[in-house]
């Protein structure tokens, strides 16, 4: 029983972890949102994580199980063409190709990640005072 009450720990430290990962790869994303590059192909795509979290039913008990990363997902849309004939990067059409990162999701997206890490670090406060209280009524 109380292993189980430790678990939140787990499950809110994998969860920040996830979170924090989330930040870099969209700060990957801003960084690189107006670079350009002379193909379509070699322009940056945008990065997403895939996190999953699954239950654990051993010995009959339901458990949380920490967040997982199940991988990195580039996103399959259009590099933008942009004509810039003076740019050195341009290909013979005068084009260059911008990523295809969308700063707007990007930011919402960091926002969202921050506020869940947040979160998380006020699960493992609030835990973490309420099994120090209770250890107190042992006394």
């Amino acid at each position: 029983m109380i292993m189980a009450l430790f678990d939140i720990f787990d499950v809110a430290g994998s969860a920040m972890s996830a979170q924090a990962l989330r930040l870099n790869i969209t700060a990957s994303n801003m960084a690189n949102a107006d670079t350009v590059a002379s193909t379509p192909e070699r322009a940056y795509k945008a990065r997403q994580p895939v996190f999953a979290a699954a239950l654990n039913t051993a010995h009959d008990t339901v458990s949380a199980v920490p967040v997982q990363l199940r991988g990195v997902v580039t996103s399959s849309a259009a590099a933008e063409p942009l004509y810039q004939p003076n740019n050195p990067l341009a290909d013979a059409d005068g084009y260059v190709y911008r990523s295809n990162v969308n700063t707007v999701e990007a930011m919402v997206n960091m926002i969202s990640a921050s506020r869940s890490y947040q979160n998380n670090v006020e699960v493992v406060s609030t835990s973490r005072d309420l099994l120090l209280q209770t250890l107190r009524l042992g006394r």
